[in-house]
């Protein structure tokens, strides 16, 4: 049996390398389940780290380590290439609507690989795929555990 997926939205991402506890749900669960992101989403996180760390009156320092975190996290996460939700573009913005059209690649990526989202961006709520918040995704990662599709 495959192992079960779940997108991470990048508001995920960013949780991942500013805290630990999801972090540490990546790396215990990375064996029963694919991790995925699109892309863009590692790249959109690198953009806008430097502007969250100093509204939190981080150094220059604390921004080199975050995304240092940024890059190892990338062993736990696959970023799914572009051209492989591309096709789905249209689709994702139609669903994902005027809430947040920027969204759109990782609704794509979910759709492509036919797997929930992991995110805390209402905006995906009620676009057609499964979206499991932190407070919530140990059952999700327990399921996976179980061997559950």
């Amino acid at each position: 049996m495959a192992p079960r997926a779940i997108v991470l939205d990048a508001d995920i991402l960013v949780c991942a390398v500013l805290g630990s506890r999801v972090t540490q749900l990546l790396a215990d669960n990375a064996t029963g389940v694919s991790f995925l992101a699109p892309d863009i989403a590692f790249d959109e996180v690198r953009q806008h780290l430097p502007a969250i760390l100093a509204k939190r009156g981080q150094s220059a320092e604390a921004v080199e380590a975050v995304l240092s975190k940024l890059q190892a996290l990338e062993r736990l996460v696959v970023q799914v290439p572009a051209e492989s939700y591309l096709p789905l573009k249209d689709r994702a913005v139609a669903r994902i609507g005027a809430r947040d059209p920027d969204d759109w690649p990782v609704l794509a990526c979910a759709l492509a690989v036919d797997c929930p989202i992991w995110t805390e961006d209402s905006d995906f709520f009620g676009a057609g795929v499964a979206t499991w918040t932190t407070a919530n995704i140990e059952l999700f990662l327990a399921e996976a555990d179980r061997g559950h599709e």
